[in-house]
């Protein structure tokens, strides 16, 4: 089909509406505006929006499953905004003490909180509480998981790179405020689990130096424990790190669209245009499938496998510790920190190092700012300021690689130490000499593997830069030659 492009009338540069276009038999033959044509237009005339959504509605996506991991995250977002929008109308943020009576009976007549008794009645009383309760807590697991994975997915193939520096620097806090959102909102139930967790915290706070006091006492409302806990991380959890996901997800987007995406390299693909499948109708149906499909599969674990059943731990004690007390995955790096670090406590200017503050504190700072600053630490040791909207292989960059697999080895070697207790249990040997187990690891592991995946890549890379040799038939067979028509004939070799 040929499609027409009609000038726009003089001294206007927007392309002509369909009554500029159409002639007076246009005008006689066309039906009259529908209620919905009439309310389009009725806006589009007072916000000049038609423009900008038409716009949006051509944006293209790649075609790469690996594009939809951000898609995915964003999707659990909304799904705990709606889970923790229903979980809200039942909860009360308050420590004060109340009898529980509520229908589970091993506690019945004992003092808990008011918190820990709200909790109670929506996994016991009120209807689908306890599913909706479950939903939240394995989305926030699930939204984490996939954060990372998208990350992972950013940082091996270099898609951070000019112009898209300060993006990853957004992705990478919107990660960061994740796990200070799944943290709030574990501790929320002031139950015995989550009371050990929040306890941790505070210690971690407390160890800074000099300021650890009072920014403990800021966040926690005081000397742990502390009756202001419960409603100071009630309006962090559902006031303060959503407001910041709602700006950081929107500043995100925005320079999605400014920068367009990044593409693999192959086909159509360069570094001047973009490949792949409009927002509008395609890519439209794919992600509402898809949104529908994450819905689906988090509300299936949330009925079928049940997770942190507080009515098991019990209200929260300040003079008991749940054992084995295990954070979520995604925290349990930090557990797994504190638990092997030795305990030493050096005296810097007069001033006492606390043993926490090294684990708790310095060694996820370094991590952290190393990979928020990656770009700009690339770009200078590399010496390459160019623009980037094609993809690399991961063995094309070595370094990045190799450093990238030996960070995550240290999260994932300290996950496995948060665990050293259940693992002795399981294994029927001794703590202390896990402990030690983990802290050779720590050091051994990741050094180990950044030369082996840095090897690995190197070799790789080194081979598909080799010069391919012409493939040339055995003597005595028969071999093919362009004639001056443009045909071939046989030729003996």
């Amino acid at each position: 089909m040929i499609r027409r492009f009609l000038r726009p009338p003089p001294g206007t540069s927007r392309p002509p509406s369909r009554a500029e276009r159409a002639g007076p038999a246009d005008d006689a033959e066309r039906d009259p505006p529908t209620d919905l044509e009439r309310l389009a237009m009725w806006i589009d005339t007072r916000t000049g929006l038609a423009g900008v959504v038409r716009t949006g509605m051509r944006k293209v996506f790649p075609d790469h499953w690996t594009f939809l991991l951000g898609e995915i995250a964003l999707f659990c977002f909304l799904i705990l905004v709606l889970t923790g929008t229903f979980l809200t109308f039942f909860y009360v943020p308050s420590a004060a003490l109340v009898t529980y009576e509520g229908e589970y009976v091993p506690l019945q007549g004992q003092e808990v909180s008011a918190a820990f008794d709200s909790v109670m009645a929506l996994s016991f009383e009120v209807r689908a509480g306890l599913l909706m309760r479950q939903i939240h807590h394995w989305t926030a697991l699930v939204f984490v998981a996939v954060a990372i994975l998208h990350l992972c997915r950013v940082f091996f193939t270099g898609a951070f790179r000019r112009p898209r520096e300060l993006n990853w620097v957004i992705g990478f806090t919107l990660l960061i405020l994740a796990m200070a959102e799944g943290f709030t909102g574990y501790s929320l139930p002031d139950d015995l689990l989550s009371g050990t967790g929040a306890r941790i915290a505070y210690s971690a706070a407390l160890s800074i130096p000099l300021i650890g006091p009072w920014a403990a006492s800021l966040v926690f409302g005081g000397e742990f424990p502390t009756e202001a806990l419960i409603s100071r991380f009630f309006v962090i959890h559902v006031m303060l790190l959503p407001g910041l996901f709602f700006g950081g997800i929107a500043a995100h987007l925005a320079f999605v669209v400014l920068h367009k995406h990044t593409q693999y390299r192959g086909g159509p693909a360069e570094e001047t245009n973009v490949v792949g499948r409009y927002f509008w109708p395609s890519q439209v149906f794919l992600s509402t499938g898809l949104f529908f499909l994450t819905a689906a599969v988090v509300a299936l674990i949330g009925g079928l496998f049940q997770i942190n059943p507080i009515w098991a731990y019990g209200p929260f004690e300040a003079a008991e510790v749940a054992s084995p007390a295990q954070p979520d995955w995604y925290v349990g790096w930090l557990d797994g920190a504190l638990r092997i670090f030795p305990p030493f406590e050096p005296t810097i200017l007069g001033v006492t190092i606390p043993s926490a503050f090294i684990p708790g504190v310095v060694l996820p700072g370094i991590l952290f700012t190393i990979v928020a600053l990656w770009p700009f630490l690339e770009a200078r040791f590399v010496g390459d300021d160019r623009e980037h909207h094609l993809l690399d292989r991961f063995w094309e960059r070595p370094v990045r690689t190799a450093t990238g697999s030996a960070i995550l080895a240290i999260f994932g070697v300290l996950t496995l130490a948060g665990g050293n207790d259940v693992i002795a249990f399981y294994f029927s040997t001794e703590v202390e000499s896990l402990t030690n187990l983990f802290r050779v690891l720590t050091l051994v592991v990741p050094p180990l593997l950044w030369i082996l995946v840095y090897r690995a890549c190197k070799s790789r890379r080194d081979r598909s830069q080799e010069p391919v040799e012409t493939h040339r038939p055995p003597r005595g067979g028969v071999a093919l030659r362009r004639t001056a028509s443009g045909g071939f004939e046989e030729v003996e070799t």
